[in-house]
């Protein structure tokens, strides 16, 4: 196979180039005073559809790297069409570092499009979206957005497409419409660990429509990706998410994900105003676990006692707990006269954000699968110390404390309280033991 190795700013920079057959208005600032990522300049672009009256809250388009795809003219055609709302476009373009000179001497493109953490959707929450909203247009009119993920759809091509995904996956509070092409779903930050997140995690209310060509290989030092794109999409079917796929021959370019690009705008608002809705997972366990129609709500009961990070198998034959600065949790087993033995790292958990975990406690169930609460979500592992579900939580703020009493499940952000009732019953190291039949070793 013949690899493409051009560099990606040359992917980028074609991109930008658009027709200005446009009927709106376009604003044009920066922002030079992150606090997320220090000493960073992002250029942005906002585009005010002429059917904006100002009067009420707008849909999102959030788009990254810039103006790409001609996306101006085309939301202009989808809005007079009635295939989309009326709708403001956002266009990013990721930080740089300049010296006093005014010549750049860091890119930071790869460190805010490729991490998996959810990191750049918070600088869209609390830094972009607020810098928008203080413009007004050349008439007079303020910038309103709707604060609804249903109204807002996100996209980005190759690394701005990884960057689109985890920005709705972590924080589907904020978009709830995805458009990706080339999405880099390699090994550069971590991305080739996100479908194996999506076949563990319960679905949220996300629509996505992906694009790539099959001669797509950027760098195969990182991977192919074409390859991962195929894996994403598969990750997204079986977590039965909404998903429309095209695929062609073409390479990591810029040109096909335009041609798709109206497309996948009518197929992101379909139906609209109705709202996104979560799919049924394949997952196993996670059909075990969940109780349709029971979802985290917010509770005004007394918080039961919280879980510490120490549990005790049901039929008291040996105990998890963590280990310091590690993904993994320790496994001992318990002799006759209570003393343990044994040590083991047994029970590995997923931590995307690739630093310390901060567990907040952990209990098994009666049939011995362990709920550990971690910053991803609450983590379920199986027998052998495999996570097999991933339950994420309703906010998107860290959580104080985790408890687990009978079949409900609680969490604690600050002065909230949320509980869920689930189809599994806690098993506390202090209840009285109990047999648990073995999953086996497979």
């Amino acid at each position: 196979m013949r690899y493409l190795l051009f560099p990606i700013f040359y992917f980028i920079s074609l991109a930008t180039i658009f027709a200005a057959n446009y009927k709106g208005e376009i604003i044009t600032d920066s922002l030079r005073q992150s606090k997320i990522y220090p000493g960073t300049m992002h250029e942005y672009k906002i585009y005010i559809p002429q059917e904006y009256d100002g009067k009420k809250p707008a849909c999102l388009y959030f788009g990254l790297d810039g103006i790409l795809y001609n996306a101006p003219a085309v939301m202009d055609s989808l809005i007079t069409s009635g295939d989309m709302p009326i709708t403001i476009g956002v266009f990013v373009q990721p930080g740089v570092i300049k010296d006093t000179n005014g010549n750049v001497i860091r890119y930071n493109r790869s460190n805010e499009f490729d991490r998996t953490d959810g990191t750049f959707a918070h600088f869209i929450e609390t830094e972009i979206l607020p810098a928008v909203e203080s413009h007004k247009t050349a008439d007079g009119k303020a910038i309103l957005i709707s604060k609804d993920p249903n109204d807002r759809a996100i996209s980005g091509a190759s690394s701005g497409g990884i960057c689109s995904f985890v920005a709705a996956w972590f924080r589907p509070d904020l978009f709830s419409r995805v458009y990706t092409t080339c999405g880099t779903y390699v090994a550069m930050r971590g991305g080739n660990e996100l479908p194996a997140l999506v076949r563990k995690t319960e679905p949220q209310a996300i629509r996505f429509y992906i694009h790539d060509g099959s001669q797509d290989v950027w760098n195969p030092i990182f991977g192919h990706w074409y390859e991962y794109n195929l894996l994403m999409a598969s990750a997204l079917e079986f977590a039965g998410y909404e998903l429309e796929t095209k695929w062609d021959d073409g390479n990591h370019s810029i040109k096909n994900g335009s041609r798709e690009f109206p497309t996948a705008l009518k197929y992101l608002w379909k139906g609209y105003p109705e709202r996104v809705k979560p799919g049924i997972s394949q997952n196993n366990m996670l059909s075990q676990i969940i109780i349709q129609g029971e979802n985290w709500v917010e509770t005004f009961e007394k918080m039961p006692k919280t879980a510490i990070n120490m549990a005790i198998y049901p039929d008291g034959t040996h105990m998890a707990t963590t280990e310091q600065n590690s993904d993994w949790l320790i496994n001992y087993t318990i002799n006759n006269d209570g003393s343990i033995s044994n040590r083991q790292q047994f029970y590995w958990i997923h931590n995307p954000f690739h630093q310390k975990q901060e567990i907040k406690g952990m209990v098994f169930d009666t049939l011995g699968n362990l709920y550990v609460a971690t910053e991803l979500g609450i983590q379920v592992c199986d027998h052998n110390g495999r996570v097999r579900a991933i339950l994420p939580y309703p906010c998107s703020s860290k959580i104080d404390a985790f408890a687990f009493a009978g079949n409900m499940l609680y969490i604690k952000s600050g002065n909230t309280i949320y509980s869920r009732k689930i189809n599994a019953t806690a098993h506390k190291s202090t209840d009285k033991h109990i047999s648990v039949k073995s999953q086996g070793q497979g």
